[in-house]
């Protein structure tokens, strides 16, 4: 199995740093610090998707592939930039929209915070690996006990006060001979950039919810507008009822029918009015809001809808950040391995001091005074109660939980791009299929309102014809809202977006 890009090298475990002396382990294990290759992260996004419900074969990464292969070195590419892809609906409230919940989201400010915090702690450990240069500077006035031990029966000790100034400073470095400060740091990097990976990812879903929320309004809207236009329709219908009633050329009983389906239908308007202001207060929250003080006037439906490139290759998945994200962690269990496995050797430790000591500060800067230090240590575990082994292993099951969550966040990658393809398929079907069930629905009731005119059919074959009519264009606005939240959908599950040279080979135009 080959490394991926930017993984760290793992250190391996050493035998002779558990026997024999020190020094002996050290001058054979100098000889060979170098580490053979970390374990390989791997991806397998399938060589084309699937672009129809009617295909009833699993896809590249069903069961038998997930098993054996194939598995590709991982090259996250979540970093590209795909620009606003919102702007692809064409929709300038939208737009706005998106602008104001990029800039106000506390759900962006905590993923930024958590960002500024990862990096920081990856400057910690690049620092680690530096020397460390320490100044200090001492004044203490100090008296001695005429009772303490050194005092004798034959000469008495006598107190004395006397000055300590100690202007002095040091270096200390710790040889990184065996890796463990290069794969700690190593670690700490690869948490960043999953850290940045997790920033991008919050901005795409909080896009792409917010994109789908505005959708639903907007297909709320066109359903609302549905409604009353049917309510003014049977209104009069109501109307034109109860005046043939009172004329004797009609039946109380369509004036109650009539009246029924118009009490259903008012009840079916404040119902989808209740819906649109709790879909407003969610689209409040996600732009950084108030919900009390948010507001967003009515509109159609957009009318322009993106063709999404299905002929795309497959490594689109590598710009989805949560892939990037799952990568990294690997990246940075991959490393713990190495900084556990650094145990088994020793730590290597140069330091030198140096300064000023006297009585007096007049004193302190001269020959006399001065005062220096040069030495190291090397520190070797003898035994532990079996503590770095159990750290080794912990570090080594981490690094399989990263491996198998970052498995599953590719095949979950998969299965979305493979849902979205297949609910943008079903419900163009659908929408066309609507559209003709509406015309159709138009015909009958016009048929019904001639029949009853002629005297050939009752009012209830006009009532129920009038309620199908309505049924299906309520069913006709909400597939197109459908459709664009699905479209909004499928571009999160392919990372964002899609780069201009593939958009310039997909189909143009809106479905």
């Amino acid at each position: 199995m080959s490394r991926p890009e930017g993984a760290p090298r793992v250190t391996r475990p050493g035998r002779l740093a558990r026997h024999g002396s020190v020094v002996t382990a050290t001058l054979m294990l100098s000889a060979c610090a170098g580490t053979p290759p970390a374990r390989q992260v791997l991806s397998a996004p399938p060589a084309a998707w699937q672009t129809g419900i009617q295909s009833q074969t699993v896809s590249a990464m069903g069961a038998a592939a997930t098993a054996t292969g194939p598995w590709r070195p991982a090259r996250p590419e979540d970093a590209t930039d795909k620009g606003p892809w919102w702007a692809l609906f064409n929709d300038e409230a939208l737009n706005a929209l998106e602008q104001q919940a990029s800039q106000a989201s506390p759900t962006l400010q905590a993923a930024l915070a958590r960002l500024r915090q990862a990096r920081d702690l990856a400057d910690v450990a690049g620092g680690a690996r530096l020397p460390r240069v320490d100044a200090s500077l001492k004044d203490a006035r100090t008296r001695t006990s005429a009772n303490r031990p050194a005092a004798t029966s034959s000469a008495q000790a006598v107190s004395s006060i006397q000055n300590d100034i100690t202007l002095s400073g040091g270096v200390s470095y710790e040889v990184d001979l065996f890796g463990r400060l290069r794969e700690d740091e190593q670690s700490a990097l690869a948490l960043a950039q999953q850290a940045q990976a997790d920033l991008i990812g919050a901005r795409l879903v909080l896009s792409a919810d917010l994109a789908a929320y505005y959708f639903n309004i907007r297909a709320t809207d066109a359903e609302i507008a549905v409604v009353q236009q049917g309510l003014e329709a049977q209104s009069r219908a109501a109307q034109l009822l109860t005046a043939r009633y009172e004329g004797g050329a009609s039946s109380r009983l369509d004036v109650a029918q009539q009246q029924a389906l118009l009490d259903t239908t008012r009840t079916q308007l404040t119902l989808l009015q209740k819906q649109r202001q709790q879909l407003a207060h969610a689209l409040a929250t996600l732009t950084g809001t108030p919900a009390s003080t948010f507001s967003l006037p009515v509109a159609p439906l957009p009318g322009w809808m993106p063709a999404v490139p299905v002929a795309l290759p497959s490594d689109v998945l590598q710009r989805r950040p949560d892939v990037a994200s799952a990568e990294r962690a690997v990246a940075a269990a991959n490393a713990q391995i190495g900084v556990a496995s650094a145990a088994w050797f020793p730590s290597i430790t140069l330091n030198a001091s140096g300064g000023w000591e006297a009585r007096d500060w007049a004193r302190l800067i001269e020959a006399p005074s001065l005062l220096w230090a040069v030495g190291g240590s090397v520190v070797q575990s003898v035994f532990d109660g079996g503590r770095t082994r159990a750290r080794e292993d912990h570090a080594r099951a981490g690094h399989e939980l990263a491996l198998a969550n970052y498995r599953q966040t590719v095949l979950r990658a998969l299965q979305e791009v493979e849902d979205g393809l297949s609910a943008s398929n079903a419900l163009d079907t659908a929408q066309a299929q609507s559209q003709a069930a509406t015309q159709s629905a138009q015909r009958v009731l016009d048929i019904a309102q001639a029949r009853y005119a002629g005297g050939l059919a009752t009012y209830l074959d006009v009532v129920t014809a009038q309620q199908n009519v309505l049924n299906n264009q309520r069913l006709s606005s909400q597939l197109r809202g459908q459709q664009l939240q699905a479209s909004t959908y499928l571009i999160k599950a392919l990372g964002g977006g899609w780069q201009t040279l593939d958009l310039a080979q997909a189909e143009t135009g809106s479905r």
